[in-house]
């Protein structure tokens, strides 16, 4: 599988210095954290993430400096009163930039609120594809939840830019959630855990009957956004379709997981997209987004009059 992209191809060729594939950025916040927990303990905690995501190899592709994925992962920490223990929101945000522009795209904005772990100061952060679960379940437990999101980012990056181009790193992803760390105070890779949690989010992205969401993500960046640059009133048509394809998709499979994450961080964008529409277009773009992403529903009737 190449990940090699068309308009990215000249700096490639002209660029011999490879490089991982995501450029991620880490903050820990730690309000909640009692002031008698050593503060340095945090800081190497985050150079610990930052190396895990940046400066391991995810997959067997070649990927240049400028195709590196810009990603953040925010951590707001709570303490749970055992020594070295932690809960914590998980904030997991990442973009893909849009063709002939310095504009880049939401591709994910999911926040995780069930994250425990164990981490001692200058603990190194192992993981093994073959033995996720590791001897201390809380102390692999942070490092399976990092390699889950590093693996559903390529999968979702990828799904925008070749049609089902992400189900590798999807199928990954889903081999972390089958061998997760488990424990009392494990929570979010079962079923039972939830409706919208990390075994929802690949089980929903791998489900066959919803193999449209595929083509949503494909169609809205690959032939939307891609395409505002040369024809952007071609491009409105296809974010159309897409809004289609999702109305048919929740009528069919109700309250799944993917619908809700589809839309999260997007309205914005949406709203743009469409501010230049025709009306009927923006009449069809607002009844549609007000019913699929109830969220926003006030903020598309008021903007795309």
């Amino acid at each position: 599988m190449s990940r090699f992209k068309i308009f990215f191809l000249l700096l490639l060729l002209s660029n011999n210095n490879f490089a991982q594939e995501l450029n991620a950025r880490v903050t820990i916040g730690t309000t909640r954290v009692s002031t008698n927990i050593n503060k340095n303990t945090f800081v190497t905690l985050q150079t610990a993430i930052i190396n895990f995501l940046n400066n391991r190899k995810w997959s067997t592709d070649v990927f240049a400096p400028n195709e590196k994925i810009d990603c953040n992962f925010i951590f707001n920490l709570t303490e749970t009163g055992e020594p070295n223990v932690y809960n914590a929101t998980l904030s997991v945000q990442a973009a893909r930039p849009v063709f002939n522009s310095s504009y880049v795209s939401p591709l994910m904005n999911f926040q995780d609120e069930n994250v425990g772990f164990k981490y001692i100061e200058f603990q190194q952060l192992d993981f093994n594809e073959n033995r996720v679960s590791g001897t201390e379940p809380l102390a692999s437990n942070l490092t399976a939840i990092l390699a889950y999101y590093a693996y559903m980012i390529l999968g979702f990056d990828y799904d925008s830019f070749s049609l089902k181009g992400g189900e590798p790193f999807f199928q990954k992803a889903q081999n972390i959630v089958n061998n997760a760390p488990d424990g009392r105070t494990i929570s979010g890779w079962k079923a039972f855990d939830g409706i919208r949690n990390r075994y929802w989010l690949v089980e929903n992205m791998l489900n066959t009957r919803y193999g449209v969401m595929h083509d949503v993500y494909y169609n809205y960046y690959r032939s939307g956004m891609d395409g505002l640059y040369d024809d952007p009133a071609k491009a409105r048509v296809e974010f159309l379709n897409v809004l289609s394809q999702m109305s048919t998709f929740n009528t069919e499979n109700p309250n799944t997981m993917i619908n809700q994450f589809f839309f999260q961080g997007k309205s914005t964008e949406w709203i743009k997209v469409f501010s230049k529409a025709t009306p009927p277009e923006k009449t069809q773009a607002k009844e549609l987004l007000s019913k699929l992403d109830l969220t926003n529903s006030s903020k598309y009737n008021e903007e795309l009059k």
